[in-house]
């Protein structure tokens, strides 16, 4: 009779919850990007244990999975805040002083474009354009839009996400 033990630590809350969604994709093809998106969901980001925990589940390797993952922009590799700050560089922001903009939301966070804040609070992004041109220049805060902006609003505003 074997006399084997299974060391292997409980699945936390969020592993019992990935387990459910490599049920559902089971011998699927195409059940990449679709698994890679609802563990974001999960995790609020993709932990390498967690890619090589699909590389396990739908047999894809893990170079492949990495290689998706940096491809769309959808994707992250680190945590990300709880407060997502975008700042538009598009052309009508740029003209209306975008990147002022930019600095100013630099300065008050204390961290730089791409970057996330120690304390998980903020990450900050720029992007292309965020489609509200008429309100140049621009910048969210998880879905709220600000617009019209001077540098001296920013940091009073930033300060209403805690």
């Amino acid at each position: 009779m074997c006399q084997c033990t299974n060391d292997a630590e409980p699945k936390t809350k969020e592993g019992l919850e990935l387990e459910k969604v490599f049920a559902q994709y089971v011998g699927k093809k195409g059940a990449l990007i679709p698994v890679l998106q609802k563990a974001q969901a999960i995790y609020g980001y993709l932990p390498v244990e967690v890619l090589k925990e699909i590389s396990r589940n739908l047999q894809i390797p893990v170079s492949k999975i990495y290689g998706v993952c940096t491809f769309y922009a959808q994707f992250h590799l680190k945590p990300r805040g709880r407060n997502i700050i975008r700042v538009c560089l598009g052309t009508a922001c740029h003209v209306r002083g975008g990147a002022k903009i930019a600095e100013a939301i630099s300065k008050a966070v204390g961290i730089k474009d791409g970057e996330t804040t120690e304390d998980l609070r903020y990450t900050f992004e720029s992007v292309a354009c965020l489609g509200c041109c008429g309100l140049a220049p621009v910048m969210m805060v998880n879905d709220e839009t600000h617009g019209r902006l001077t540098p001296d609003m920013v940091a009073g505003l930033l300060d209403q996400y805690k």
